[in-house]
């Protein structure tokens, strides 16, 4: 096992750790104590985040066990990271940390909501998330808390995923495609999946039969790579939006959730234009475009954990 840090006054701009990985982007973390999600965002805490990363082209050939933990503040402060190989390049690929984080909030308009957001929690980054997990996660979000669709990924994880050791403990992997689609609808559903179990079973089996696979958004258009998402059961516009901000680079996506719907009922209700795509497209234009999904994912969270 190998173990290092890397020293938050190095990076380009803030980040806390908590806030990025519980604030509703990725459900593919655990806290070491058993506490993830389980309440709202008070920073201070020096829990330790696990999770296996699968091979990244570039990065990392074989799957990886990463825990991280986050000691100090979110300018001075430093990650301490245990691994089975060296993880400062897979925590940056992850967590987002070659952001420049003052540039690209600082390049958002001035609006009193974001402000009151960004303050209230300065250093969160978006996820980098592997596609595919990304992509079953998002699948499982309808209509659930965020504390539950963790669970749900917990328990794929731990049921159906594969089993790697670090310094003698388990930890699971998520279940890749193949895996998914070899079990049963009635399976799926005994995880507590509920009507979302056959589009993850079809899901999966659409990527093991070659038919589509969420990588192929990657290279088109932000529109167009939306679009290419809603083939899969079980995706709409506003998963296919998670799925691009949260793991594929797309930092201008604004998934129109419910906090986001309200957010523009409340404050910006000229961008309702009565269709998902042109409300998306004001949205987008209003919080400033090219990172306008780092914007969204500010005021998501500020407004979930009670900001306003």
């Amino acid at each position: 096992m190998e173990r290092g840090a890397i020293e938050i006054a190095d990076l380009v701009g803030p980040f806390d750790l908590q806030a990025t990985v519980e604030s509703g982007q990725s459900y593919l973390w655990n806290r070491a104590d058993g506490g993830t999600y389980d309440s709202l965002h008070a920073y201070g805490g020096q829990e330790w985040y696990e999770t296996v990363v699968d091979p990244i082209p570039g990065l990392t050939d074989e799957r990886v066990v990463v825990r991280v933990r986050q000691i100090g503040d979110v300018h001075d402060g430093r990650l301490e990271w245990e691994a089975s190989t060296d993880a400062v390049p897979l925590l940056t690929h992850l967590l987002r940390l070659d952001d420049d984080l003052d540039a690209i909030l600082g390049s958002t308009p001035d609006l009193p909501l974001l402000s009151r957001a960004y303050e209230r929690y300065e250093g969160m980054r978006l996820t980098r998330d592997p596609v595919f997990p990304c992509l079953i996660s998002f699948i499982c979000s309808a209509q659930m808390r965020v504390a539950r669709i963790h669970g749900m990924q917990r328990r794929l994880r731990e049921t159906y995923g594969d089993v790697l050791e670090l310094d003698g403990r388990k930890y699971h992997a998520f279940p890749n495609p193949e895996q998914l689609a070899a079990r049963t609808e009635a399976e799926l559903r005994d995880l507590s999946l509920g009507y979302r179990a056959p589009y993850v079973r079809r899901t999966a089996e659409m990527v093991v039969g070659g038919e589509a696979h969420p990588h192929e958004a990657a290279d088109l258009p932000y529109e167009e790579a939306r679009e290419s998402l809603t083939r899969f059961v079980g995706v709409g516009e506003k998963v296919a939006d998670c799925v691009l901000l949260f793991s594929l680079g797309f930092l201008q996506a604004v998934p129109l959730d419910t906090w986001i719907r309200t957010t523009i009922e409340e404050y910006y209700p000229d961008c309702e234009r009565g269709s998902y795509a042109e409300t998306s497209r004001a949205i987008r234009e209003r919080f400033g475009g090219e990172y306008a999904g780092y914007a969204q994912t500010y005021v998501f969270y500020y407004l979930r954990a009670g900001g306003e």
